[in-house]
C-alpha cells in the first residue's frame, strides 16, 4: 500500500517520499561530514588547550557518527527509489532501515547537547576556528532535529492507529445489528471529529458563535466523506476483489493515497490532458446559439453588458482589489480621499476604517457619493459584504455582492450540504447549495425587509434592477435572482465565475431566462462540484494505477514540465494500448489502491437504500454560459499580448475538473475583467471597421 506503516500504524507519508528529502539531507550530511573532517585533520595534534581532550573525541565520535547516518541515509534513499507507487513490493524492507535511522537521532540528539555544553563552558580556550566549527555543528545537529520533529508532525494522521474492521462472514452488509452499527458509528465519528479539530485550529483566529460550530462540523462531515475510505463487503479478499469494479464506479473512498501521490496524479493528469489536446480532432460542434435561441449578436450585447458590470463585481472586494490592481499608486490615491466625510444619502454598514474599502470602490466603479444607495461592509459567516447602486449609464439599480475574501466567507464556500429552494408556481423544489443559499437569504432580507430596494426604486422608478457578483458573490447573486425573480420579472444576473455546484437541473435551466454566468478558460472554481471531485479523485487513482515510473521521475520531470513546458513526457496511461472493454475491468494496481483496507480510515458505509436521493447530488451553473478562452497569446519581454475569443457553451462542458496552471489564475476578477474589456474593445474596432 502507498501509506507507509510504522510503529502499529499508518503515516501520510509513502514508502516512496524519502527520495527528495532523503537526498538533501545526505547532501548536507556529506558536506558536513567532510568539513568535520577537514576540521580534524587541520587540528589533529593541536588539541592541548583546555578541553582539548574532549573535543577531540566530540569530533571522532561525530565522524563515526555521521558516517552511519550517511549510510543509513543512502540505504533508506536508495530503497525508496524503487518500485511504483502502486506497487511497493520492492521497498517492503524500508520500514527497517527507517527504524535504524531514526535509532541514529538518539546519540546524534545526545552529542548536539554535549556540543552545545562545550561550546557554553567559558573555561574552554581552544583555537576560534575550532570553536566555530563546532558552533556550527551544533547548530546544524539541532536544526536537522527540529525539521525532523516538525516532518513527523506533518506526516502523524490522527487515525492512523484505528485498525481494519471487516464484518463477520455471513453478516454481509447489515448495519441493522448492534455491532455494526457501533462501529460504523464510532469510525465516522471519530473521523468527523478529527476533521473539526483541524478546521477549528484554521479559525482559531476568528470570532466563533453557534453558526460557526454548525458550519464546523458540516464542513467535518464533508471532507470526512471525501477524504475518508468506506470499508466495502465483509469476508476475506475474494469478496473485496470481486466488489472492486463496483467500487471503482461508484468511487468510493477506498484510496490509500498520501498527499505526495496526489500531487503526482495531477502531474500526470495535467500531461495526459496536454497530449490529449495537442492530437488532432475532429472539428468540435460549436454553441452558436444559447438554449433560448439567441442571435449570435445578443452574445455581443451579453459581452458588452458583463465588461460594464463587471467592475462593479470586482469593486465589491474593496481596497484588497484596487491595491491589487494598482500596486504602485493606489495607496497614494486613497490616502487622499481618506479624510473626506462620507455621503449622507448611502446607508453604510460595518467597519470601513479610514473610508478606504469604500474609497476604492469609488474609484473603480466611477460613480458619485450619492449614487449609492447602501453599503455593507458587514462579514460573518453566511452574511457576506455587499451594495446597492445606481448605474445611470446603463439605466440600473445594481446590487453588487463580494466574493471570498476571509475565513468566513470560506466556511460560506465550504458548507456545500444541499437543501431545498422551493419557488411558488415555477418549481416544486430544486436542490441549491446551503451556505451561498444562506448568505443569498440574509441579503435578501436586507434588500427586502429594510426597504432598501424600495428606496431605490423611488429615486429611480424606471430602473431596472440587475444582480452581479463574482466567485461566492457570483453563486449568492443568482440565488439571490431566483428569489427576486417573481417581485422583479425583468431582473436580469451576471455571474461572474460561480461555483460549478450551486443548482439544480431544474433550477439552473430555470434560471437560463435571466442569468448569465462568464466563465474563464480553465477556472477551477467553475468545475467545483462534489460528484467532479469524485471523478478527480477515480481519474488520480486510476492514472496512478498505470503509472510504471517511481515517484520521484514523476515529480521531478513534472516540475520541470510545468515551470520550462516542453512537450509531456510519455508516461503510460489508461487510455495507451488498451480496449475500450479492458478499460472497464479494474486493473490489478487501482484493486490495490482502491480496495486495499487502509487502517487509518476505515469506515463501514452503508449503500444507498432504495432510491433515496445521494448526499451530494448534481449541482450545475446558474443560467446562459458564456466561456471565455484563450485563443492565442504572443508574449513579449515586457508584455504579453493574449487573445480570447467566446461563445455560448453549456453546463456538460463543465462537469469535469480540468488540471492546469491556469485553473487558479483564470478564476481571479482582474484576470475576468481583463478578458471581457479585450473582447468588448476587440467588437468595438470591428465595428468602427
Amino acid at each position: 500500500r502507498p501509506g507507509l506503516g510504522v510503529f502499529g500504524r499508518r503515516w501520510a507519508i509513502g514508502s516512496d517520499d524519502f527520495v527528495l528529502p532523503g537526498a538533501f539531507e545526505l547532501f548536507v550530511r556529506l558536506v558536513w561530514w567532510i568539513g568535520i573532517l577537514v576540521l580534524y585533520t587541520v587540528h589533529k595534534g593541536q588539541f592541548n588547550c583546555p578541553g582539548g581532550g574532549l573535543l577531540h573525541s566530540y569530533l571522532l565520535v561525530l565522524l563515526i557518527l555521521l558516517a552511519s547516518i550517511i549510510c543509513a541515509l543512502s540505504a533508506l534513499v536508495y530503497i525508496s527509489m524503487q518500485g511504483t507507487i502502486s506497487n511497493p513490493g520492492p521497498r517492503k524492507s524500508l520500514p527497517k532501515i527507517l527504524y535504524t535511522r531514526l535509532l541514529l537521532y538518539f546519540p546524534e540528539f545526545i552529542w548536539a547537547v554535549i556540543g552545545a555544553v562545550w561550546v557554553s563552558d567559558s573555561s574552554v580556550q581552544c583555537e576560534k576556528a575550532v570553536i566555530n566549527g563546532i558552533i556550527g555543528t551544533v547548530i546544524a545537529s539541532w536544526i536537522i532535529i527540529i525539521f525532523t520533529i516538525i516532518g513527523v508532525v506533518i506526516v502523524f494522521d490522527p487515525l492512523g492507529g484505528k485498525k481494519t474492521f471487516y464484518l463477520p462472514e455471513g453478516v454481509g452488509r447489515n448495519l441493522e445489528s448492534s455491532q455494526s452499527g457501533q462501529l460504523l458509528y464510532s469510525v465516522r465519528s471519530s473521523a468527523t471529529r478529527v476533521w473539526e479539530k483541524r478546521i477549528r485550529l484554521l479559525c482559531c483566529c476568528i470570532v466563533q458563535d453557534d453558526d460557526h460550530r454548525v458550519a464546523f462540523t458540516s464542513i467535518a462531515e464533508l471532507f470526512r466523506a471525501y477524504f475518508s475510505v468506506r470499508a466495502g463487503p465483509g469476508g476475506g479478499r475474494a469478496p473485496l476483489l470481486r466488489a472492486a469494479a463496483t467500487a471503482r464506479r461508484a468511487c468510493l473512498q477506498d484510496t490509500d493515497l498520501v498527499p505526495s501521490d496526489i500531487a503526482a496524479g495531477l502531474i500526470l493528469l495535467h500531461q495526459e490532458q496536454d497530449k490529449v489536446e495537442s492530437c488532432p480532432k475532429e472539428p468540435e460542434e460549436v454553441l452558436c446559439h444559447s438554449p433560448s435561441s439567441l442571435v449570435a449578436d445578443d452574445l455581443d450585447v451579453e459581452l458588452e453588458n458583463a465588461a460594464h458590470y463587471m467592475l462593479f463585481a470586482a469593486a465589491a472586494y474593496g481596497w484588497p482589489y484596487y491595491v491589487y490592481t494598482n500596486p504602485y499608486t493606489a495607496l497614494c490615491k486613497l490616502n487622499g480621499d481618506c479624510c473626506r466625510n462620507r455621503p449622507t444619502d448611502s446607508d453604510i454598514m460595518g467597519s470601513d476604517r479610514h473610508n478606504f474599502h469604500f474609497g476604492s470602490i469609488l474609484k473603480i466603479t466611477g460613480l458619485q457619493y450619492r449614487d449609492f444607495i447602501h453599503i455593507s461592509f458587514h462579514n460573518k459567516i453566511y452574511e457576506i459584504p455587499f451594495f446597492v447602486a445606481l448605474d445611470h449609464k446603463k439605466e440600473a439599480i445594481v446590487v453588487a455582492v463580494r466574493g471570498t475574501l476571509s475565513f468566513e466567507d470560506i466556511l460560506t464556500d465550504l458548507s456545500a450540504d444541499c437543501e431545498d429552494l422551493t419557488l411558488e408556481d415555477v418549481l416544486e423544489n430544486g436542490f441549491v447549495h446551503k451556505g451561498i443559499t444562506q448568505a443569498a437569504n440574509y441579503i435578501y432580507r436586507k434588500l427586502i425587509n429594510d426597504g432598501i430596494l424600495n428606496q431605490a426604486f423611488t429615486i429611480a422608478p424606471e430602473y431596472k434592477l440587475v444582480i452581479v457578483g463574482h466567485s461566492l458573490g457570483g453563486g449568492t447573486a443568482s440565488i439571490l435572482a431566483i428569489m427576486l425573480r417573481n417581485s422583479f420579472p425583468t431582473l436580469r444576473c451576471y455571474a461572474f465565475s460561480p461555483p460549478g455546484g450551486l443548482l439544480s437541473k431544474s433550477l439552473a435551466d430555470y434560471t437560463k431566462h435571466f442569468i448569465v454566468s462568464v466563465i474563464v478558460g480553465k477556472d477551477l472554481v467553475a468545475r467545483l462540484s462534489m460528484p467532479n471531485m469524485e471523478d478527480l479523485k477515480r481519474r488520480i487513482v486510476r492514472i496512478v494505477a498505470n503509472c510504471n515510473r517511481p515517484k520521484y521521475q514523476i515529480l521531478l520531470r513534472g516540475c520541470w514540465y510545468e515551470v520550462f513546458g516542453g512537450d509531456p513526457d510519455d508516461f503510460p496511461t489508461e487510455l495507451d494500448g488498451r480496449s475500450q472493454d479492458a478499460l472497464t475491468q479494474p486493473l490489478l494496481a487501482e484493486e490495490s489502491l482502491l480496495v486495499h483496507r487502509s487502517p487509518s480510515y476505515n469506515a463501514l458505509e452503508d449503500e444507498p437504500q432504495g432510491n433515496s436521493p445521494p448526499q451530494y447530488p448534481h449541482l450545475y451553473l446558474p443560467g446562459k454560459i458564456i466561456h471565455i478562452v484563450e485563443e492565442s497569446s504572443s508574449r513579449k519581454l515586457c508584455s504579453s499580448d493574449i487573445k480570447y475569443t467566446a461563445r455560448w457553451s453549456n453546463e456538460t462542458v463543465f462537469s469535469s475538473i480540468l488540471i492546469s496552471p491556469k485553473m487558479i489564475t483564470d478564476h481571479m476578477p482582474d484576470v475576468v475583467l481583463k478578458a471581457l474589456n479585450s473582447l468588448s474593445q476587440e467588437q468595438g474596432s470591428c465595428l468602427s471597421c
